[in-house]
């Protein structure tokens, strides 16, 4: 039996594409073991089909986390005899080269993100060169590896010569119970609460929305946007939820009435993204407002499940979202061709990518 090693940097909770992936390789056969990070607010671990196990650190953010994660992850995967080693983005991209090299085994690269190119890292020169150097160095020797979108697959091409898999965020495809009929309409936004995800935006254009909005997860922007909330005096119209489990946030996508997908054109990372909620809303039958970019344009062209945005102008926002709110004709539409699409996006159609990637790959 083959055993396959993930590191990531985030919550093994909560984090559904890691907890597709691992299930599925789990399932088809394969020993798995994903390793994460113990954060002061952890939840106790769910039981999953494949080992889990969270490294403690006593930095939570910033260089000193990443140093103090990264030796840490070293030497837990010095001492795990594994057959190949998976690193999620770059930020566990060095543990997993080195022990490697001195284990010996196969390393994969798997790019959830175009890390270099987030907002958060290209705003801040130092920290995106030291981040450029890794990918510019390590990414090469990286043979294998798939990520989420194709246009970060060509783009990765282009600059190190790498030929990754595509292997999209979808999520599984379930029965969809009724549509519960609620007494008001709200919107819904799910996911990192990052940089560049539009909140600067979003926040000020709900004061012309009609109806609430509430926020479902956590991130690097959590405090601004608690921030644009109270400057904007909606208290009582814009709601942060904090992260819930998968499972919950089935239950309560399913009784939105509209989607909220918002990126900041401000490098590839997010010029490229082919986030998990956009599947997510998809799935649940739940038109969107989301951007015309490649990725997203791709897909909407062929299904028309969202409205799309050229720019993250508020008028531009509370427009579109009022659109959908208030056309009933064009939102019923758009809510029909997501049931539709739904049956071809899902993880039953993508698995098979990720399954044949592995079996190749051995």
């Amino acid at each position: 039996m083959k055993k396959i090693i993930f590191t990531v940097t985030n919550d093994l909770n909560h984090d559904q594409r890691m907890i597709r992936i691992c299930s599925s390789l789990a399932t088809a056969g394969y020993q798995v073991e994903l390793v994460g990070v113990e954060k002061p607010r952890s939840s106790p671990l769910m039981q999953r089909t494949y080992r889990q196990k969270r490294l403690g650190c006593f930095f939570t953010t910033g260089p000193g986390f990443y140093a103090e994660y990264n030796i840490r992850l070293f030497f837990y995967l010095l001492f795990r005899k594994a057959d190949a080693r998976c690193c999620i983005d770059l930020d566990t991209m060095l543990p997993v080269w080195l022990t490697s090299k001195i284990r010996g085994g196969i390393r994969v690269y798997d790019a959830h993100e175009y890390f270099s190119q987030q907002k958060e890292v290209i705003s801040r020169p130092r920290v995106h060169a030291g981040w450029k150097w890794i990918e510019k160095n390590f990414v090469p020797s990286f043979r294998f590896g798939y990520t989420v979108s194709q246009s970060i697959a060509e783009e990765f091409k282009k600059l190190y010569g790498v030929d990754y898999e595509l292997v999209r965020n979808m999520p599984a495809l379930k029965e969809l119970p009724p549509k519960p009929q609620l007494a008001e309409k709200r919107l819904l936004y799910q996911g990192a609460v990052n940089e560049a995800r539009g909140f600067e935006y979003l926040i000020p254009a709900m004061k012309a929305i009609d109806a609430p909005l509430d926020i479902y997860g956590d991130g690097n922007f959590m405090e601004q946007t608690k921030k644009l909330i109270a400057e904007n005096n909606l208290a009582g119209k814009v709601f942060v939820k904090g992260n819930v489990l998968p499972d919950q946030l089935d239950r309560i996508t399913q009784q939105a009435c509209i989607g909220l997908n918002l990126v900041e054109n401000r490098g590839l990372n997010q010029y490229y993204s082919l986030a998990n909620k956009f599947f997510d809303y998809i799935q649940h039958g739940v038109p969107q407002v989301t951007m015309n970019f490649p990725e997203y344009k791709r897909i909407n062209d062929e299904f028309e499940v969202a409205l799309l945005l050229n720019d993250l102008h508020e008028e531009s926002i509370s427009r579109a979202v009022n659109e959908l709110l208030h056309n009933r004709q064009q939102y019923e539409r758009l809510q029909q061709n997501c049931l539709i699409a739904r049956q071809q996006l899902n993880w039953q159609h993508e698995e098979p990518k990720l399954l044949d990637f592995y079996k190749k790959l051995f």
